[in-house]
């Protein structure tokens, strides 16, 4: 059976620049310098640029062994179909579909999904597109089961306007989406900006929630999927996505940043591969004898927290008081070994 595997992407939208430097490489050096940083791959946006651009830079793609992923913005239903003759002999894994096509009701919205269901496509959680609306969104795959997207959430934070601490039900909506989705995309965003620097101490709290995000969409493709690749794209944009101060110079290094994002996003999945690491978590201690061993055994998990509730001796007590009744019945069976052949 082929392995699971984590692919990194850039995009080259964002290396156009790729800092605050405001300097745009060549494509040569723009190639060399992702692979170089250990990408697997680089999105080709075809909003941002178009097919001319996409075959420019393709050989210096090939040579650096770099898979394109295409990003397509189809104006129309029939006009994906031409992108996904491109993106077949690229050998993209799939088409990122941004669709412009956007009826104003979701009854609208259902047949243009179901047209282009059936090719290799994701739809990405995008404004200014026919999934630009989180509520939208949710009745669009309800209504069609089939239908797989590529979650940039950063959209739906700023559409939503979500407020911290997000609520069990924003928190339950956005895991319906994590769990429809076959790919993830990088950027922090709060209620009011769609990317945020990711050192500001007053953006800790927003880079907490998408790490969360991030983790919990591993986990979910890693229980979906028993093999193949699950593909996770750093694409951080330039100005006016990337904040600038007064003299239009951009206030942080997305390079940097988008680095940062891929070293928590390969940190996540390798401990997946591995199991967890016990000094991310608290430990919980319950029982009548746990305060007596917590702290030995906290400090040798390297445990930094320790959870005590406040009748911790009569935990399962309660537990057994407030439990629904439940009657289990069994009964021994013995059989011989040749009896053990047939059927019971």
């Amino acid at each position: 059976m082929a392995a699971r595997r984590l692919q990194t992407y850039t995009s080259l939208w964002a290396m156009m620049p790729h800092d605050d430097s405001g300097e745009t490489l060549p494509y040569d050096a723009i190639c060399e310098m992702v692979a170089g940083a250990g990408y697997d791959g680089m999105a080709i946006d075809l909003g941002a640029g178009d097919v001319a651009q996409a075959r420019e830079v393709r050989p210096h793609m090939e040579r650096n062994g770099l898979t394109p992923l295409i990003v397509a913005f189809p104006k129309t239903i029939e006009s994906l179909r031409e992108t996904l003759i491109m993106a077949k002999d690229f050998g993209a894994p799939f088409v990122d579909v941004i669709g412009q096509v956007m009826p104003l009701s979701v009854d609208g919205m259902i047949p243009v999904i179901r047209k282009w269901i059936g090719m290799p496509i994701q739809f990405e959680t995008h404004r200014n597109c026919i999934t630009n609306d989180l509520y939208a969104t949710l009745c669009l795959i309800d209504a069609v089961p089939e239908m797989r997207l590529c979650a940039d959430l950063s959209h739906f934070v700023v559409d939503r306007e979500f407020k911290l601490p997000l609520d069990h039900r924003d928190q339950g909506l956005i895991q319906r989406i994590i769990d429809r989705s076959d790919s993830f995309q990088g950027r922090v965003a709060s209620r009011q900006q769609i990317q945020l620097q990711l050192d500001f101490p007053q953006h800790a709290k927003w880079v907490e929630l998408f790490r969360g995000w991030w983790r919990d969409g591993l986990e979910s493709w890693r229980a979906r999927n028993d093999e193949g690749d699950c593909i996770f794209l750093c694409e951080l944009g330039p100005p006016e996505y990337a904040m600038t101060g007064p003299d239009g110079r951009e206030m942080s290094c997305r390079w940097d940043e988008a680095l940062t994002i891929r070293s928590w996003v390969m940190e996540m999945w390798d401990e997946m591969e591995r199991g967890y690491a016990p000094g991310e978590f608290s430990l919980f201690a319950f029982g009548g004898a746990s305060g007596l061993h917590c702290c030995e055994l906290a400090d040798d998990l390297a445990m930094g927290a320790i959870v005590v509730p406040a009748r911790a001796g009569i935990l399962s007590a309660q537990g057994m008081v407030f439990a629904d009744p439940v009657l289990d019945f069994m009964q021994a069976l013995f059989l011989r070994g040749e009896e053990l052949q047939s059927p019971v």
